[in-house]
């Protein structure tokens, strides 16, 4: 009768053990609902660059006067009234990071390497977000370091 008791009781203990691991604990990186969490953030508004410094130059007046509006289909327009530009964005895990939790914000504009808005084609590290700003960062191979912000309008 104690053999049996101990045999339950050691049954009963390694299934409590084994029922609190939980594949949440892998170190793959599962960022599905801060991507989401972005992803809302980004397509409720209009959005306009407040600082785009590429390499050490500040370039935010080549944005000055474009709005842009991230549709949930993917797309990405910039229009400053005049001038419409047709790209695409999304929000992805960062491949190359060594955190699993990182995740990166692509932008990409069809538009010839002499165009301002080839600047902004880049997989940008997120730095912050909010309901009204979003900061991006990408650090290139060559050690410079290019940064994006935009601002709700």
């Amino acid at each position: 009768m104690k053999k049996g008791f101990y045999y339950g009781l050691v049954m009963l203990l390694s299934a409590i053990l084994f029922s609190a691991c939980s594949s949440d604990d892998d170190s793959s990186s599962d960022n599905s609902q801060q991507i989401a969490q972005v992803e809302g953030i980004v397509e409720a508004s209009t959005w306009r660059i407040t600082n785009f410094n590429d390499s050490g130059q500040d370039e935010t007046s080549d944005f000055t006067g474009y709005s842009f509006t991230f549709a949930s289909n993917g797309t990405l327009t910039a229009s400053n009234g005049t001038t419409t530009l047709d790209g695409t964005w999304s929000i992805t895990n960062d491949s190359s990071s060594s955190s699993s939790n990182d995740i990166e914000f692509n932008i990409f504009f069809p538009v010839p390497d002499t165009n301002d808005f080839e600047d902004l084609n880049d997989d940008w590290d997120i730095v912050s977000t909010s309901a009204t700003k979003i900061e991006l960062i990408d650090d290139s191979d060559g050690g410079s370091t290019d940064r994006l912000t935009f601002e709700k309008n």
